[in-house]
C-alpha cells in the first residue's frame, strides 16, 4: 500500500515533530542503483532522498543542529535501510528570502 511506503513513512515522522509550513520528498534512489547502500535493497528500494522542510523548528538552529535533528527524527528509518538523505532545511523566514529573491 503506497501509504506504508518510507516517503509516506519520512513525511508523516517530520509533520508530526517539526510542523513545517512545506514539505518535499523526492525519493532519489533509481540515481543510486549501483551505489554500496542499494546493495541488498529490495527492488523499489526507498534508500535515497531529497529532502525540503521549512519549519518554524529551526529558528535559532545552526544547520549542523537541524541535520541531527532531521536524522533523530528518521532514526527508526535508517534502521530499517535509509541509507542517504539530502537535507535542506530552511526557517520560514530564509525561504521568504529565498523566495522573494
Amino acid at each position: 500500500m503506497a501509504e506504508d511506503r518510507r516517503v509516506g513513512r519520512i513525511g508523516r515522522a517530520l509533520r508530526a515533530q517539526l510542523a513545517p509550513s512545506l514539505i518535499e520528498i523526492e525519493d532519489d534512489s533509481g540515481r543510486h542503483a549501483g551505489h554500496a547502500g542499494m546493495r541488498g535493497a529490495p527492488a523499489g528500494g526507498e534508500t535515497h532522498f531529497n529532502v525540503l522542510v521549512v519549519s518554524a523548528a529551526f529558528d535559532g538552529l545552526a544547520r549542523v543542529q537541524r541535520s541531527r535533528l532531521v536524522h533523530e527524527l528518521l532514526a527508526p528509518e535508517f534502521a530499517s535501510g535509509l541509507h542517504a538523505l539530502s537535507l535542506t532545511l530552511r526557517t520560514p523566514a530564509e525561504q521568504a528570502r529565498i523566495a522573494g529573491a
